[in-house]
């Protein structure tokens, strides 16, 4: 085992935990924001499972997925809308919670986790597709286009995935403003396949081939 990505690995998965959570239960006034504690719980659990299976089992891929740091200066400017959103809809989560503001159903926040847990189960089948699914927009030394399974529907099914994962956060969290600004992923995302297709397309052979063959970029039928 590599000692120092597992370091690696471990630091980022806690840091992310106590961030979270602080975003979270400080602007909920307390630690009594039950749906706190169950998002928690969904997204850091199978974070730390999938992370335990990539240490021993593909190194290279958990190194690719812990490597964050964006060269294309478009990229850049989607990372940091990103994170200006997730900012945003956390902490409006614990308001909302705080003064209650736009109470939801029960019946909503189970869907949305069970919602979450299945695209949960997407994104580790597109993790076991592609073993080339770095976090960064780059083409890598030796790569070949991925076109079978989910990559034989859409072109990037890790984005389609995480665009569900992300609306149904704010049914498990029981909160609506959340929803609205995690709405913004939509053109975020979408500025981020377009440049990504564009390096693409320019660095991959075959991939204008596979472009042509499977029409969908991101929802089948739609887009």
């Amino acid at each position: 085992m590599d000692k120092g990505l597992f370091m690696q690995a471990i630091g980022k998965f806690f840091l992310g935990l106590v961030l979270v959570a602080a975003l979270l239960f400080l602007p909920a006034g307390g630690f009594g924001y039950w749906n706190a504690w169950l998002f928690l719980i969904l997204l850091f659990v199978p974070m730390f499972a999938a992370g335990i299976f990539m240490m021993f089992r593909s190194p290279e891929l958990l190194r690719k997925r812990l490597n964050a740091k964006e060269e294309e200066a478009e990229q850049k400017q989607v990372v940091a809308l990103s994170g200006l959103m997730f900012l945003a809809a956390f902490l409006l989560a614990g308001f909302n919670y705080r003064f209650g503001w736009l109470p939801m159903p029960s019946w909503s926040i189970w869907a949305g986790s069970i919602v979450f847990l299945l695209s949960y189960l997407l994104y580790a089948e597109v993790l076991r597709e592609n073993a080339y699914l770095s976090r960064t927009i780059e083409v890598q030394e030796g790569q070949k286009v991925v076109d079978t399974g989910l990559y034989g529907i859409v072109r990037h099914p890790m984005y389609a995935v995480t665009l569900i994962l992300f609306l149904s956060m704010p049914f498990v969290l029981g909160s609506l403003p959340s929803f609205a600004v995690l709405l913004l992923y939509i053109p975020i995302i979408v500025k981020r396949i377009r440049n990504e297709e564009q390096v693409l397309l320019e660095g991959l052979e075959g991939y204008a081939e596979y472009r042509r063959r499977v029409r969908w970029r991101l929802i089948p039928f739609l887009w």
